[in-house]
């Protein structure tokens, strides 16, 4: 082994970063174990493994291999080389610092054993200069105490490993939150390093978060004008065939609020302040919608909707854990509800206290359409300085990825991602209760059909239309004939 070592070290003999070769051929390692690579080239600079594997590092990834900084936040275009990078970066560590794990992370395993190749690509290009204990298709074991481990991105089976000397984030921007809160603890007793690299994936999330933060990362960017290998013709032709956007995206490093969401044109509705100045935010009629939850949060938005047909947003109510008789006292009384046709009893404990409120319409996809029609045609906009739990989610609610891991050929994906989604919730019962309506005005009934298509006989002696009211069978309005509760929108 050590005269492999030394064949690898007559290549790279002129190296200005080569380390001199100590007398004492059993030389101790400074880190505290028996020592097999102080005296290599490779040892101060991992730059030579690379070119022991034939590849030239471009000038981002010198300064990256050579940094010595215990966190770093990695923002890559597509295609530049960084898991080739960070999987010599992660061999470097295993080899220099002995009995400490090594632990490759992302969002499924396949990723995880990707980069843990570029692993052992590093150590058979630079002759294998110590001892391989055992190896596995995820998990190396070196003669120095060291291992790295390739480990899939579920959080409630990687817990357990301690004293990690480097963990690695790949794909960071689509790893979870809960399971990178659940991995850091790895490197508390150890004053370990993080590295976590990504292309952006949208606004979200806490590589995102990280980003922006004013949390101590070293932040280094790469976008595709820094890989000579990628050349203008060819992002000329991704833009032309997969939009400005996504190329913005996945090859020049920015973080594009409207990657994979539900409503990727929100802005547009943004106002920091109401539209018409000369008019209060009561003008017009009074309207809201209205999604119930305990541990998910009660959700209620509000704003009025004028005579043009435009609505405006300027209220909201957002909280979780709180009886509904409290939220009652906060809501308007003058306002006309849409609410979520689930929570049958909890809109008649509403209705006893007064507010107008009738089921909303739980159709998802004709919900989403509508909310995103009324955004494209600017006849909704939201006050986001009053609404911020709103844009917030406007923000988040996305789309599942389009294909699972290994299943590239099948879409499992039919409905949004549900999380971050009650104030929209709350929107879309409301869109669909006015813009329903609208097209359906000489009928008592906005949802259009009829009572032998949508109802169905209840006793419900308390009710306010004694026991033969009619109520929905899945989620259509709740056909409330009394005009006193359209006296708002007539």
């Amino acid at each position: 082994m050590r005269r492999k070592s030394l064949k690898f070290r007559a290549r790279f003999q002129d190296h200005p970063w080569m380390p001199a070769l100590p007398n004492n051929p059993s030389r101790e390692n400074p880190l505290g174990q028996y020592s097999l690579g102080v005296g290599e080239p490779w040892f101060s600079d991992p730059c030579l493994i690379l070119r022991a594997r034939g590849i030239e590092p471009d000038p981002w990834q010198v300064n990256l291999l050579r940094s010595t900084t215990d966190r770093l936040l990695l923002n890559c275009s597509r295609q530049v080389g960084k898991t080739t990078t960070i999987g010599t970066l992660a061999l470097h560590q295993a080899l220099i610092v002995p009995n400490r794990p090594v632990v490759l992370l992302a969002p499924c395993l396949r990723q995880s054993r990707e980069l843990f190749q570029q692993v052992l690509a590093g150590h058979e290009a630079i002759d294998n200069p110590i001892d391989i204990k055992s190896c596995t298709k995820d998990r190396i074991d070196f003669g120095n105490g060291s291992r790295v481990l390739a480990l899939p991105g579920r959080e409630a089976t990687i817990r357990g490993i301690g004293g990690v000397s480097l963990l690695v984030i790949d794909e960071a921007a689509r790893v979870e939150d809960a399971l990178y809160k659940s991995v850091r603890p790895m490197i508390a007793a150890s004053n370990g390093k993080i590295i976590s690299l990504s292309t952006p994936y949208g606004r979200r999330g806490w590589f995102h978060a990280e980003w922006t933060g004013p949390h101590p990362w070293t932040r280094i960017s790469v976008p595709w004008t820094q890989c000579p290998r990628i050349r203008p013709e060819f992002i000329a032709e991704e833009t032309q065939s997969l939009g400005e956007r996504w190329v913005r995206q996945e090859y020049g490093c920015e973080f594009l609020s409207g990657s994979g969401l539900v409503y990727p044109d929100y802005e547009k509705a943004l106002f920091s302040e109401p539209i018409d100045k000369t008019k209060s935010l009561h003008a017009g009629k009074l309207v809201g919608g209205i999604d119930f939850g305990w541990r998910n949060p009660f959700a209620a938005i509000w704003g009025h909707l004028s005579t043009d047909g435009h609505l405006q947003i300027f209220g909201e109510r957002v909280q979780a854990q709180t009886p509904l008789c409290d939220h009652s006292k906060a809501l308007p009384r003058n306002a006309a509800w849409w609410a979520d046709p689930a929570g049958r009893t909890e809109i008649e404990e509403l209705r006893r206290a007064g507010h107008a409120v009738r089921p909303g319409i739980n159709a998802l996809d004709a919900g989403i359409a509508l909310v995103t029609s009324r955004i494209r045609t600017g006849r909704l906009s939201v006050v986001a300085s009053t609404c911020p739990e709103l844009v917030r989610e406007f923000s988040l609610y996305r789309w599942p990825d389009e294909f699972a891991p290994g299943q590239s050929s099948r879409r499992i994906a039919v409905a949004p991602i549900d999380a971050d989604n009650h104030a929209l919730a709350a929107l879309r019962y409301l869109i669909m209760g006015i813009d329903r309506r609208a097209h359906h005005s000489s009928s008592p009934t906005f949802s259009g059909f009829t009572d032998s298509e949508n109802t169905q006989k209840v006793t419900d002696p308390h009710g306010p239309s004694g026991p033969n009211r009619t109520s929905p069978k899945s989620g259509p309005s709740d056909l409330w004939t009394s005009p006193d509760h359209w006296t708002i929108l007539e």
